[in-house]
């Protein structure tokens, strides 16, 4: 039976949600003994999932449309005369083609079902990290020859004021 720790549903799945985050953003946190082994599970799952998926993609050219930029980096404009006259400025654009992954379909649903057990960070600098991109990068290709154990939990003693049982959870 899944350990409940003290807390509603809604608040239990919000914190566990939270934990896998942060453990797979930073590759170790500090936590209590029960809440890690909850966490275990859920990263695990999900790492195992990103090593199986993880070449499943093919590569697709894109037309993309972009505005056209000088070389300080702004976008150049040019004067055009409207129907009734006016005139106005209008942004300048190309078109370049792009290769692009193309997530095949079990790929795109094991990234949803990441996104769906995780939450959207941003790092120090205010940037987004994509995290199930970080998992199939970075995580998986780390551990594509491994079976299984991920994760290792490390006893540091009980805590002060509860005397609960605190570890660090890290990737391996």
């Amino acid at each position: 039976m899944a350990r409940k720790l003290g807390r509603t549903t809604d608040q239990r799945m919000a914190m566990l949600k939270n934990l896998t985050t942060d453990l797979l953003v930073y590759g170790r946190i500090e936590t209590t003994e029960a809440r890690a082994k909850e966490v275990r599970g859920l990263a695990e799952n999900l790492i195992a999932l990103a090593v199986k998926e993880k070449d499943n993609y093919e590569e697709v050219e894109v037309k993309v449309v972009k505005a056209k930029l000088d070389s300080k980096g702004n976008k150049e404009l040019e004067k055009v005369t409207s129907k009734n006259g006016k005139e106005y400025l209008r942004v300048v654009k190309e078109e370049k083609t792009e290769k692009r992954q193309k997530d095949m379909p079990t790929r795109l649903n094991a990234r949803r079902k990441i996104m769906a057990k995780t939450n959207k960070v941003k790092d120090k600098d205010g940037n987004k990290i994509d995290l199930p991109a970080k998992l199939f990068g970075e995580i998986a290709t780390k551990y594509e020859n491994r079976q299984g154990g991920y994760t290792r939990i490390l006893k540091l003693g009980p805590r002060k004021g509860d005397n609960a049982e605190r570890v660090i959870i890290e990737l391996v």
